[in-house]
């Protein structure tokens, strides 16, 4: 009996090594895969991959909490001998029924293997929350040709069904089911490793427009759509970062419209020279109705930091940043909070580059570099951004806990404080929103922006998120 068992257990492990030598043979494909997961993924987050495997890709994402499922017996046993402290199931997709939420549910390349795909993500439905994040990757239909002739030729498991789904079609299913898609992109021109050619592929050819279509891997993020929210549900905190802006105090707390159950406004002094702070404190005798405070940013510099002080400040349900100048009227912040509160969007960015905006409101090279960042930074961020500059920003206070829980990612070098919203929302996977507005000329002060200085750390920015993005970290 012992050497029964003995021989079972032999031929156990040979049969586990037969079935991860494919996989070690398309390691760098894989290793990509990973890399694509964890800059999507959150650490420490609750994961459910359907479709699991061998539990390489729920390992990868390092879950404080995951759980695979697959229908294959023999991936899912050596998943657990693997991956001991993550739970997997055998279980038929189509029947999925688990009593738990998940902060991410993860679908790698296997939905083509589902005979309905909507059903799928129908029984995905029920185990997530406001907040879950849908991840859909699935090959490419353009390389069908490929692929079978790869199953063939024995460098990939040859499979007895496929679905071959363009991405528009993965998004009506998705819609379908009770999702909305964020955003879409892909990745990996050449799946081998190849010396020098990969890397060009991967790392240059695969992100140009129109060559980019060539790519494998196609990779859609959804949430599930939102519940409209009523004005009572919310309180806002108008953050108004302010340096030498005396003229203009009085006019922003007139003009600051309430919203939502209750409005406070935080003034966060830059250490002014022309009495702004002392205006501020005469303004909140004079309005006593108003919840009203003011910040001394101290030995902080820059708006960036002075966002922050106030942001860790509010009391509010959601943020938003009002710039002093009033060049973006606050008449139009009610559009903002209607976005976010109705479900719009999660990141309600402003944009200045719609309407026809008065003489003198900005300068001709500044409206050109305006529109050229605007571009570059849809390109890098894979999201439409017109305006990456424009002051006026809102999120609820809960998403911006968690960019500045993660914000080393990219880390902490931007003075304006808008990259560090832009890019952190585009990492956390929120649906971004643009709401025009009417940029109007100055009517106190001078502005403190240096377009040649800060210009240059403008592409300094778009290189380190050229890197994180792009390049997922690894460029």
């Amino acid at each position: 009996m012992v050497e029964s068992k003995s021989q079972n257990t032999n031929s156990s492990e040979v049969n586990d090594e037969s079935l991860l030598r494919w996989r070690r043979s398309n390691s760098y494909y894989y290793d990509w895969i990973n890399r694509i997961y964890k800059f999507v993924v959150r650490p420490n987050s609750k994961v459910l991959h359907v479709g699991c495997g061998y539990g390489d890709l729920l390992a990868a994402v390092e879950p404080s909490y995951g759980v695979g499922i697959d229908s294959d017996e023999q991936a899912v046993a050596l998943a657990k001998k693997r991956f001991g402290y993550l739970d997997f199931h055998v279980s038929d997709p189509h029947e999925l029924n688990l009593d738990e939420k998940f902060d991410y549910v993860l679908v790698c390349n296997s939905l083509g293997h589902w005979h309905d795909i909507q059903q799928v993500f129908e029984r995905i439905k029920p185990m997530t929350t406001e907040n879950t994040r849908i991840v859909v990757s699935y090959y490419s239909y353009l390389w069908e040709s490929i692929l079978r002739l790869g199953s063939v030729l024995g460098m990939r498991r040859p499979r007895s069904y496929q679905n071959w789904l363009p991405p528009s079609d993965i998004e009506n299913l998705l819609n379908l089911s009770g999702f909305e898609v964020i955003r879409t992109s892909s990745y990996i021109m050449m799946p081998k490793a190849i010396p020098l050619l990969s890397g060009f592929c991967n790392y240059f050819l695969s992100l140009l427009p129109g060559f980019r279509h060539l790519n494998l891997t196609n990779l859609v993020i959804a949430r599930p759509k939102p519940v409209a929210l009523s004005d009572e549900d919310l309180s806002v905190s108008v953050i108004v970062p302010c340096r030498n802006e005396r003229g203009n105090i009085e006019d922003a707390i007139k003009r600051i419209p309430q919203m939502g159950r209750e409005t406070e406004i935080i003034f966060i002094d830059g250490n002014s020279t022309d009495g702004t702070a002392e205006e501020i404190q005469r303004q909140i005798k004079k309005h006593p109705k108003r919840k009203i405070s003011l910040i001394h940013q101290g030995d902080g510099i820059g708006k960036g930091d002075a966002v922050r002080k106030g942001f860790a400040a509010a009391n509010g349900d959601v943020l938003v940043i009002q710039d002093a100048d009033l060049t973006a009227p606050p008449e139009d912040l009610p559009k903002f909070f209607h976005a976010l509160r109705d479900g719009k969007g999660e990141y309600i960015n402003g944009s200045r580059l719609v309407y026809p905006m008065e003489k003198q409101a900005m300068r001709f090279l500044n409206l050109l570099g305006n529109k050229f960042f605007g571009a570059l930074f849809s390109w890098l961020l894979g999201q439409r951004f017109r305006d990456t500059l424009c002051g006026t920003k809102m999120i609820r206070k809960r998403d911006y806990e968690l960019i500045a829980a993660n914000r080393s990612y990219f880390g902490d070098f931007d003075p304006f404080g808008d990259f560090d919203l832009i890019f952190g929302a585009v990492k956390q996977n929120f649906k971004v929103v643009e709401v025009p507005v009417t940029y109007r000329a100055r009517t106190y002060g001078v502005t403190n922006i240096s377009r040649f200085k800060h210009g240059l750390l403008l592409l300094k920015m778009s290189w380190v998120a050229f890197k994180k993005i792009k390049w997922l970290g690894f460029g």
